[in-house]
């Protein structure tokens, strides 16, 4: 694990959820896709990347993996789950789809000029950010963007 990432590398998140076809239903209003190969009756493989999927199980099915006990995510936050959009105003397309489908807003919009986000619950409570970053402060990181844009960061 030595090197920061190999060809055949990929990202698997798993979710419990409540009704798999419901959370597969609100995802979908989101503008996310399946991957059938890889869902059933039990599981759902939303690809949300290249090589990052979330994988949305069922209860029953997230406890065949997890030996610990699964937590209520309306009650405890074990994980935050974020991901990124093309634009400003795709981040606000978004969130307001969350809103429309039943998810429910976590806070205000963050704006840090370099970084605009909104942060949604989904149907079973996980919490989500949905946000855009300027490409040049995602290659150079948000302090040297700063310092070129001459703005503190």
């Amino acid at each position: 694990m030595t090197t920061p990432a190999h060809p055949g590398r990929n990202l698997f998140v798993s979710i419990p959820v409540a009704d798999l076809e419901r959370s597969k239903a609100f995802f979908a209003e989101l503008g996310f896709g399946f991957n059938p190969a890889f869902t059933d009756e039990t599981a759902a493989c939303m690809p949300v990347g290249e090589h990052a999927f979330v994988m949305l199980l069922s209860h029953e099915k997230f406890a065949q993996f997890s030996k610990l006990p699964m937590a209520d995510p309306a009650k405890q936050a074990l994980a935050l789950y974020s991901f990124s959009v093309s634009s400003r105003d795709e981040v606000d397309a978004v969130s307001a789809a969350a809103i429309a489908a039943g998810g429910t807003e976590a806070d205000d919009a963050e704006d840090y000029g370099f970084m605009y986000s909104r942060s949604f619950f989904d149907l079973d409570g996980h919490g989500w950010q949905v946000m855009w970053m300027d490409p040049a402060a995602a290659e150079k990181g948000p302090e040297a963007f700063a310092h070129d844009a001459g703005t503190p960061a």
